[in-house]
């Protein structure tokens, strides 16, 4: 506080208006979700509903293909997430630990896969995915999402097992221990929360994915909850209950997971930069 030269009356303002405009958004979502149509409505707005009701979170639930797109969001983040962290841990192990020809080359020609703007490789994808049969299935949407998240997964982990001691490892050998087994047994275990971080940004990122679940799952049986919310708009009405209702549905699992895995997230992100 002294080297920055700021009080504690103005630090306090400063972090409450900041909580405030992070938390406006939602608070406004999960007070919309129990109004009625009604007070959706209403000019000037209310900003507590007179009768909240759960009428809204019943119709998603009960009347609508919510659960259903629930479900084929988690089973295709999960698969996504959990085959990219397959593929970064080993890639990222490869460059954090052995020396080979234009290294620095194949490390930013990595990235490049996280550059590339979205509209610049929708048609090539498509093209990929309907000549393996893959448009409509959930192989297809894993396969597209671990594209995107692979690249910047690579990145977090190779950063943090630079960090870790490589004389831990050496000590490991000299002792019989192979590759795979100091990597999963000494590695892996001291890279926690590097491998959250990445487990975090990876997941949330596919959960909230719209564009490539748009173009490559236009069937019922493969649709996400991005999607899915569409369906309460039609063209001439937006029912905004059950689109709030819904948006609860997709946000609070996901703001679950970041607050538990919050301490080892940040640490994760961090350690690259901080540990030498």
């Amino acid at each position: 506080m002294r080297g920055t030269g700021l009080t504690w009356p103005l630090i306090l303002i400063g972090s409450i208006l900041l909580v405030v405009v992070c938390l406006f958004p939602f608070v406004w979502m999960a007070l919309s979700s129990i109004k009625t149509l009604q007070e959706l409505y209403t000019v000037p707005p209310h900003w507590w509903p007179n009768a909240p009701t759960l009428e809204n979170f019943a119709h998603v639930l009960f009347a609508s293909n919510i659960p259903r797109y629930f479900l084929n969001s988690v089973i295709i983040s999960g698969g996504s997430t959990g085959l990219a962290l397959i593929l970064a841990i080993f890639a990222s192990y490869g460059f954090a630990r052995f020396e080979f020809r234009s290294k620095p080359f194949w490390q930013a020609f990595v990235l490049v896969g996280q550059l590339l703007p979205t509209a610049a490789i929708i048609v090539p994808l498509f093209i990929t995915l309907r000549v393996l049969g893959l448009v409509n299935t959930y192989w297809g949407l894993i396969l597209v999402y671990m594209i995107i998240t692979l690249p910047l997964s690579v990145w977090m982990l190779t950063s943090y097992f630079k960090a870790i001691p490589v004389e831990l490892e050496e000590a490991a050998i000299i002792d019989g221990s192979s590759r795979l087994g100091v990597l999963f047994r000494i590695t892996l275990p001291l890279s926690l929360p590097g491998l959250i971080a990445v487990i975090v940004y990876a997941f949330v990122t596919t959960w909230n994915e719209f564009i490539f679940a748009l173009c490559f799952a236009t069937d019922s049986t493969v649709k996400t909850l991005p999607i899915g919310l569409s369906e309460f708009s039609t063209e001439f009405n937006t029912d905004w209950g059950a689109v709030m209702a819904a948006s609860m549905v997709m946000t609070v699992p996901i703001a679950l997971l970041f607050l538990v895995f919050q301490r080892m997230f940040v640490g994760g992100l961090t350690a690259g930069a901080t540990k030498g």
